[in-house]
């Protein structure tokens, strides 16, 4: 960690009340692997996100899985929970998807089943309902036609392609990502400081929104992926989701 950072961990504990703690998922509070329906929370980081919850005004988790995935894997109370990059939201009565999504469910829809009958041997189709990541991490020779494929049906259908970790994405062309996911999180919450965790290309989005407040703190997850971009433009940098879970841990006091 820079030395100049590390006293916004206790500014933060200190006005926690006004303050938001915002966490991707994979790679995160979960540790990557080669399927991605078998990716769990790290031990340590349920418990510490319960505390967190008590003691912080907002804690969330923004992450590219389906937002039911999240509730499945994350049962902590008063967890704001929102997947697909902000297309959809935990609520008590389920999983809302946002209202713009819905024209499009129908061309995932269609996207996915087409990709499930072209996939080549041991590429991976994860059909996430509002979107489609296709997965070459266990298969590195499935990448070429997991491109050739997302480029064909962003003409066919009109959907947007996004590179991700070992995989490529297909969403509905949406002004929707995790900055726009978190600022409308910390503007609900009325957050005036805030600490912003992730490893991958995306999270950079969050860290711009965090970085608008007076108080801010943007976290990077070391790996073998991530990103240079997420490394500069972090304050600090842990090793791994064990290195957030004792972030978190000091967070919470």
């Amino acid at each position: 960690m820079a030395g100049d950072a590390r006293p916004r961990i206790g500014q933060l504990r200190e006005c926690a009340a006004e303050a938001a703690v915002l966490l991707d998922f994979d790679g995160t509070l979960a540790a990557i692997g080669a399927d991605p329906e078998q990716a769990r929370p790290v031990p340590g980081s349920v418990e510490v996100l319960r505390r967190l919850v008590r003691r912080f005004r907002l804690v969330a988790v923004i992450s590219g899985r389906p937002a039911g995935f999240l509730a499945a894997h994350l049962d902590v109370p008063g967890l704001a929970l929102l997947g697909a990059y902000g297309l959809e939201r935990v609520t008590p009565a389920g999983v809302a998807v946002a209202p713009e999504v819905a024209p499009w469910l129908p061309v995932v829809a269609e996207a996915a089943a087409a990709a499930r009958r072209a996939a080549p041997p041991r590429a991976v189709v994860e059909d996430k309902g509002v979107s489609i990541t296709l997965h070459y991490r266990a298969a590195p020779e499935t990448e070429a036609w997991a491109r050739s494929f997302a480029a064909a049906e962003s003409a066919r259908r009109g959907l947007a392609v996004f590179d991700a970790r070992r995989s490529v994405e297909l969403r509905p062309p949406l002004a929707v990502d995790k900055g726009t996911a978190a600022a409308a999180l910390l503007d609900e919450a009325g957050a005036t400081a805030a600490c912003a965790t992730g490893d991958d290309e995306g999270d950079l989005r969050a860290f711009e929104a965090v970085a608008q407040l007076p108080l801010s703190l943007r976290v990077a997850v070391r790996s073998d992926e991530v990103p240079a971009e997420l490394l500069a433009a972090a304050d600090l940098v842990v090793d791994g989701p064990d290195g957030v879970v004792r972030l978190l841990g000091e967070l919470a006091g």
